[in-house]
């Protein structure tokens, strides 16, 4: 399942290149690289130009990539919202479309988004983020990790599995003061464990 959150950032990524890297159609970004060969001359507003210069396509190739995925995700969970055995009664009643679509179905079709979108983004930004360093040639977590694993060097092993989990604990958490949010009738204190 994880493969699957990486595909649509993968192939957007190939499309930037053909697009605006290649020299194809428009050369207007580098293909590689964080940085210019001439960076150490640069001003620092220079400096700042040239990052974002390089960095533009690689954050678009991601964030499209998991933009994709994630509008999958809730659309799927809206469609299985709407059919559901609620919506039909509210409609009976005479509830108009709107009060139906915002007042219910959105309401608990984000409910499944909000609790599935850490594990969600932790599988899209991880995968999508090896594959679009290899691409555009970039030094970053998912590469450092993925070498490290290769080369059997535990300390970075466990740095890199560390540093991913507490990413994934903080977006847990801000899930779960989200979700609340969203639904105020979900209370975590008064949960017996």
């Amino acid at each position: 399942m994880i493969v699957g959150y990486a595909i649509p950032g993968f192939l957007f990524a190939i499309l930037l290149i053909v697009l605006f890297a290649g020299g194809t159609y428009w050369d207007l970004f580098p293909l590689r690289g964080l940085t210019s060969p001439d960076f150490d001359q640069l001003s620092a507003w220079g400096k700042v130009k040239d990052y974002f210069w390089h960095i533009t396509l690689p954050v678009i190739a991601a964030s499209i990539g998991s933009f994709a995925t994630l509008t999958m995700l809730t659309k799927n969970s809206f469609l299985d919202e709407i059919h559901k055995q609620y919506v039909i009664t509210a409609r009976a009643k005479g509830a108009d479309e709107r009060r139906v679509l915002y007042g219910h179905v959105f309401r608990n079709a984000m409910l499944i988004i909000i609790a599935g979108l850490p594990s969600a983004m932790i599988g899209i930004f991880f995968t999508g983020a090896l594959l679009i360093e290899v691409i555009f040639s970039l030094d970053g977590l998912g590469l450092l990790g993925f070498e490290a694993v290769m080369q059997r060097d535990y300390p970075v092993i466990f740095g890199t599995l560390f540093l991913y989990t507490v990413i994934g604990l903080i977006l847990k958490l801000i899930s779960d003061l989200t979700y609340v949010w969203v639904d105020p009738r979900i209370d975590f204190s008064t949960r017996e464990s």
